[in-house]
């Protein structure tokens, strides 16, 4: 090949390249060139090493970009070295390792039993699973795998609850690739969101991402938009491609990361939203009829497992869960000790309110003091403790124990690693994990309940990381026990927490010490957190105080918070010093916010500038902002432009943005392209963005082609997107045709959309239909919706019907929807019920709703001090209190 000489070494050639390249750049060494690349240290290290390992694919590029050197011909260089070196993979030093070499309970898959052809004295066990039985969502699967083995990358992230046989049907799905040689890498040492931020940047082609329990690298407070961000990344390089990325999660935890937040709410997920958007599956949590009679026709041909399994869940097609143990599980934990279920339910509160996957035994232990009666109490011995735990550590049919000791496995990194040690790994401390479907039984049952008083001084006592501590200190707060929340946010300040600092420096500030509120946001962003301070002033505008605001934006700008620029930009936009504000805009933009001149130009277009919007727009999408892309893209096309409109609406689309999708499907639409509209639509839906499915779905109703809107909105609802049919079905009963509109709302209620009676019946409560409201909130209610049951007591209340409305609230309320206990309260208290009313009340405040909801402003107002764990209103406290260390340094400070 082109620079390659007879007898050399392909890789000694790529070497000297980059080490001239380095020479002839302005970069320092090797350390800036790694930061500027977002390559590691260690691997820019061995990349200069003569005789370092292969480097990847990714890394190559990424330095040769850096160093200006042609990208393709570095890679041309590499993979001559790989096929020299007979590397089927084409990168050694890439994670993972061959998909035959793993074995699948190390890769989370629950043991169902094991092989009793091997027991014996002094024989070891081997876990064996049983036979597998194929459902729909292992079609989608098989799919998602076929493009990954012909190039094409792809992420499907698995949606079930526990049990559920999520991360065996990855297994499974993956088989095919064993067989072409595929890696598989499990992120998950010192920790799942450390190790895959260590080095997702090494992921070569060929390669199988496993992120089963994916809220351990999605969710991770610090790390998991940053997680996102690279998986993003990974997915859409073709030159580190194919790879193949799966991840399972609860839905839950999917509802947590795709909830789009209120407007001017913070935003905690939008990389993990737009990652997940078009990339979920939902499973099952039962078997249907098919797969049980596949399961059965296993079973008769001798697999032992699925024969034992079926005859418990054949009645409720519950196989998996029995499978792993879920039933014998919940009967453990009903009929275990008094101490042992207290020290359970310690830990089913600690995980259901955000504490981490390991407990401490500490913690444990003391948490459950509370759990018991007195009289439990009275009959605990000195070594209560340890009989609890050794009870809770005995396995349920040899699979799954209800709450068992770990040892996390110790981890050898060379010295000057980036990624230090975990705090768990060196505590001396045994640490326990809660079994799966416990837990989950646990935020099913316990949802409405709040924890003891031992509970939150164990916690106070015990727990030492700073996500354990903010997490059950915003769930304190939100369950009115504002005393042990704001102690919880001052030990996870002193861990060094800076969202714990920002949220105290708010405190401080609504409590008028405006000098201890200042020092603590400063020490939060000095501790990574700039946006404490800009969260400050906005409190000064609030305030009428626009200098003391602008002062504290000017320390976050400094500190290097593009956020902090902008807003200064913006005030400096009305006090009619435009350049100035550009000149900030600039910086923040230099800063690597792309948005800021997004930001002006939206600016400049308000005031009428429309050159100079699209001057700064064409700067922004240099910079590799899709939304300047779009921008630019809607005013070419009110231009009458609409080659270049298109041109530039798919370099946006190809960007990530379903905006940019939207604009091109309706480009289609005015083109007279209706299938490439609707492929375009399905795609944006795909992405997250469901406007222009709707408004193709309009566009042909409004055009009298009934049919073709209907077939359309069907086609939507078969991928997922069930909303474009409840949005048909509104514009049928708005064209009065209940008839139409009610087989629109079935099938979209047979695809999981219950509310959509309670959508029809708040059309009829606008036309004043009360009766047929009615009778609309009673089908939803049938149909499981349990808001159907909360509106439809609403409106009988409203209608004079008080007695019905309460049995109805009593309805939602024992459905376990809190809106209702609050609800009965003001009907108790309007009734001159006042006890009955506040134990309602203090029912309401413990799940942890009302404080969320507008609501249950009324809570709040009674009880300004908040709760003792007790639900005894608490003594006026002062919130200004901090821990002595903290007080001083931020005093002093």
């Amino acid at each position: 090949m082109d620079g390659v000489r007879d007898g050399e070494d392909p890789l000694a050639v790529l070497r000297g390249r980059l080490v001239e390249g380095l020479a002839l750049s302005r970069l320092t060494g090797k350390k800036q060139l790694g930061e500027l690349a977002g390559v590691g240290r260690t691997t820019v290290h061995d990349v200069f090493k003569a005789d370092g390992p292969l480097p990847s694919e990714h890394t190559v590029a990424a330095l040769a970009r850096e160093l200006r050197l042609p990208v393709g011909e570095l890679l041309e260089l590499r993979r001559a070295a790989a096929r020299l070196a007979g590397t089927p993979s084409g990168d050694t030093s890439a994670p993972g390792k061959p998909i035959t070499a793993w074995e699948p309970h190390d890769l989370e898959v629950h043991p169902a039993g094991r092989d009793p052809t091997v027991q014996g004295p002094g024989t070891a066990v081997r876990r064996v699973l049983p036979g597998y039985v194929p459902r729909a969502h292992d079609q989608v699967l098989a799919e998602a795998v076929a493009d990954a083995s012909e190039g094409r990358s792809r992420m499907l992230v698995l949606v079930g609850t526990s049990s559920t046989g999520k991360t065996r049907a990855c297994w499974e799905a993956v088989q095919p690739l064993a067989d072409r040689g595929w890696r598989l890498w499990h992120p998950f040492a010192p920790t799942r969101a450390e190790a895959a931020l260590e080095d997702l940047h090494r992921v070569g082609p060929r390669t199988v991402v496993w992120l089963n329990e994916a809220q351990h690298y999605l969710g991770d407070r610090g790390a998991g938009e940053r997680i996102a961000a690279a998986v993003h990344h990974l997915l859409v390089s073709p030159e580190r491609g194919p790879v193949l990325v799966l991840g399972t999660l609860w839905p839950e935890y999917v509802a947590q990361y795709t909830t789009v937040p209120a407007s001017g709410g913070e935003d905690p997920h939008s990389r993990v939203r737009e990652l997940l958007s078009g990339r979920t599956l939902a499973i099952p949590d039962s078997f249907d009829v098919r797969a049980l009679a596949a399961a059965a026709a296993l079973a008769e041909g001798g697999d032992g497992l699925l024969a034992d399994a079926l005859t418990r869940a054949r009645s409720d097609g519950r196989v998996t869960q029995d499978l792993a143990g879920a039933p014998e599980l919940l009967i453990r934990y009903q009929h275990v000790s008094p101490a042992a279920k207290a020290v359970l339910e310690a830990a089913m509160d600690a995980r259901r309110l955000g504490v981490g996957l390991y407990l401490p035994q500490p913690f444990l232990t003391d948490a459950a003091i509370d759990y018991l009666s007195e009289s439990d109490y009275a009959d605990l011995t000195d070594d209560w403790a340890e009989a609890a735990y050794a009870e809770l550590a005995k396995p349920v049919h040899g699979k799954q124990a209800p709450l068992r000791r770990v040892s996390p496995r110790p981890v050898h990194r060379a010295p000057g690693s980036s990624t230090a040690l975990p705090a768990l790994a060196m505590s001396a401390s045994p640490v326990f994990r809660l079994a799966d479907y416990l837990e989950q039984h646990g935020r099913t049952v316990r949802r409405a309940l709040c924890p003891t008083a031992s509970f939150w001084n164990a916690a106070h006592t015990h727990l030492s990381h700073p996500d354990d501590l903010n997490n059950l200190a915003d769930a304190a707060n939100s369950r009115y026990r504002f005393q042990w929340a704001h102690h919880l946010r001052c030990q996870a300040a002193r861990a060094g927490s800076p969202s714990a600092l920002a949220v105290l420096a708010e405190v401080l500030d609504e409590a008028g010490d405006r000098s201890g509120a200042e020092s603590l946001a400063w020490r939060a962003t000095e501790a990574g957190q700039p946006g404490a301070l800009v969260r400050l002033a906005r409190r000064r505008v609030q305030a009428g105080d626009r200098e003391g605001a602008k002062a504290l934006c000017e320390r976050a700008a400094r500190a290097g918070s593009s956020d902090a620029l902008v807003r200064l930009a913006r005030w400096r936009e009305e006090a009619g010093d435009r350049e100035g504000a550009k000149a900030l805009c600039e910086r923040a933009a230099r800063a690597g916010s792309s948005d800021a001149l997004v930001r002006l130009a939206r600016w400049r277009e308000e005031a009428g500038d429309r050159e100079g919007a699209k001057a700064l727009c064409e700067r922004a999408a240099r910079a590799g902002s899709s939304d300047a892309l779009v921008r630019l893209a809607r005013w070419r096309e009110k231009a009458d432009d609409r080659e270049g409109a298109e041109a530039l609406y798919e370099r946006a689309a190809r960007a990530g943005s379903s905006d940019a999708l939207a604009g091109l499907a309706l480009m289609r639409v005015q083109a007279g392209d209706h299938d490439g509209a609707e492929a375009l639509a399905m795609l944006a839906a795909d992405r997250g963005s469901s406007y222009a499915l709707l408004r193709l779905v309009e566009l042909r109703e409004g055009a009298g082609d009934r049919g073709g809107a209907e077939a359309l909105a069907h086609r939507a609802a078969d991928v997922g997107h069930v909303g474009v049919l409840v949005a048909l079905a509104v514009l049928r009963v708005q064209a009065e045709d209940p008839d139409g509109a009610e087989g629109l709302a079935q099938r979209a209620a047979d695809a999981g959309r219950r509310d959509v009676w309670a959508t029809f019946a708040e059309l009829r409560d606008l036309h004043w239909d009360d009766e047929g409201a009615k009778a609309l909130y009673r089908r939803g209610a049938d149909a499981g919706d349990s808001d159907a049951l909360v509106r439809l007591a609403e409106l009988q209340d409203r209608t004079g019907d008080h007695d019905g409305a309460q049995a109805t609230y009593w309805q939602a309320a024992d459905r376990g929807h809190p809106a209702a206990l609050v609800h009965l309260a003001r009907m108790r208290e309007e009734a001159g019920d006042h006890d009955r009313a506040e134990v309602l009340y203090r029912l309401a405040a413990d799940t942890g709703w009302a404080y969320m909801n507008p609501i249950g402003a009324g809570i709040h107002a009674r009880w300004p001090d908040g709760l003792d764990p007790d639900g005894k209103p608490s003594q006026p406290w002062d919130r200004t209190e901090l821990p002595s260390n903290l007080l001083n340094s931020v005093r002093s400070g």
